[in-house]
C-alpha cells in the first residue's frame, strides 16, 4: 500500500492525472457534440497517430508516407458519406501505390516501410475511425462511452489491482510491470462498469434488450482486446528501441502512447454490440 501511495504522490503522476483529466474533458465535449467535430477530431488524430508511426521507420516525409496520409483521408471522406463498402477497394489502391513506389525508386525503401504505409492507415486510421462508427449508431451518443469505460476502465483498474496483488508477470520482456492478476483485473473491472453503465442507461437503450448484460459483455470484450493493443504498441517501440511516439500529451507521450489501447477497443465495441444485436433479434 505504501508503494501505491508513493506513486500517487510522485511529480510524473500528478502531471499524468492532470493531462488525462483534460483529455477526459475534451472526449466528453467532442463525443458529446458528435456530428462534424467528432469526425474533424478523429480525422486529425488519426493524421497525427500515422505520423508518429511513420516516423519511427522515418518515413514520416516521404513519397511512402503521402500515400498513406492521402488514403487516410480519403477513408474518413468514405465514413463521412457512409460508402463503408468501399473501404477494402481503397485499402487494395494504397498497397499498389505504395508497390508503385517501391518498384520504381528501388532500391529507395525498404520492404517494411511499404507494410507499414499501409499498417499506418488499417492501425491508426481504419480501426480507430471505429469510435466515429459507434457513434454513428442507434443510441451512438451513450454507446460510444463504452469504448472508453471499457479501454480507460480497464487501464485503471489493471493498474491499481497490478499495483496491490500482481506476482505473475504475463509480458515480462514488453511490460515488465503488467501482471496476470492485474490484466484480470482490468477485465473483470471494466465488465462492472459496463453493467452500471447499461443498468443506469436501461431506459436510453432499450434497444439493447437487455442493456445491462449487453454493456457487461462489450466492455469485457474490449478490456481484453485493449490489452493486445496496448502491448503490440509497446512491441512495436521496443523493435524500433523507441521510448515514446512522441510529446504532445504531458506525462503520457504522443497520440498512440495515449490511445494504443483505444485504437483495438474501439472496433472491439462495435462488432461486440454489433454480434449481440444479431444474437437478440434473431
Amino acid at each position: 500500500m505504501s508503494r501505491l501511495l508513493n506513486i500517487i504522490g510522485s511529480k510524473k503522476f500528478r502531471l499524468r492525472l492532470l493531462s488525462g483529466l483534460v483529455l477526459v474533458l475534451l472526449a466528453f465535449l467532442i463525443l458529446r457534440q458528435g456530428g462534424k467535430l467528432l469526425f474533424f477530431s478523429m480525422m486529425a488524430i488519426s493524421l497525427v497517430g500515422q505520423y508518429e508511426l511513420y516516423r519511427v521507420l522515418k518515413m514520416e516525409r516521404e513519397a511512402l508516407g503521402a500515400v498513406g496520409y492521402l488514403s487516410s483521408i480519403g477513408y474518413y471522406l468514405l465514413l463521412l458519406v457512409r460508402h463503408y463498402d468501399y473501404g477494402m477497394p481503397l485499402m487494395i489502391g494504397t498497397l499498389m501505390a505504395l508497390m508503385a513506389l517501391f518498384v520504381l525508386s528501388y532500391p529507395r525503401y525498404r520492404t517494411e516501410q511499404i507494410a507499414v504505409g499501409l499498417m499506418g492507415v488499417l492501425y491508426t486510421t481504419v480501426m480507430f475511425a471505429y469510435v466515429y462508427r459507434v457513434r454513428s449508431m442507434p443510441h451512438g451518443a451513450y454507446l460510444v462511452w463504452l469504448i472508453f469505460i471499457s479501454s480507460w476502465g480497464c487501464d485503471t483498474c489493471a493498474y491499481v489491482v497490478g499495483m496491490l496483488l500482481g506476482s505473475h508477470h504475463f509480458a515480462p520482456v514488453l511490460s515488465p510491470k503488467k501482471t496476470l492478476e492485474g490484466s484480470i483485473g482490468g477485465a473483470v473491472g471494466a465488465a462492472l462498469l459496463g453493467l452500471a453503465f447499461g443498468t443506469f442507461l436501461r431506459e436510453e437503450l432499450t434497444e439493447l434488450g437487455n442493456p445491462g448484460f449487453a454493456c457487461l459483455f462489450a466492455c469485457a470484450f474490449g478490456a481484453v482486446i485493449s490489452q493486445v493493443g496496448d502491448l503490440a504498441a509497446s512491441a512495436i517501440k521496443r523493435d524500433h528501441e523507441v521510448k515514446d511516439y512522441g510529446d504532445l500529451i504531458p506525462g503520457h507521450g504522443g497520440i498512440l502512447d495515449r490511445f494504443d489501447s483505444l485504437l483495438f477497443t474501439a472496433p472491439a465495441i462495435f462488432f461486440a454490440l454489433f454480434l449481440y444485436s444479431q444474437i437478440v433479434h434473431h
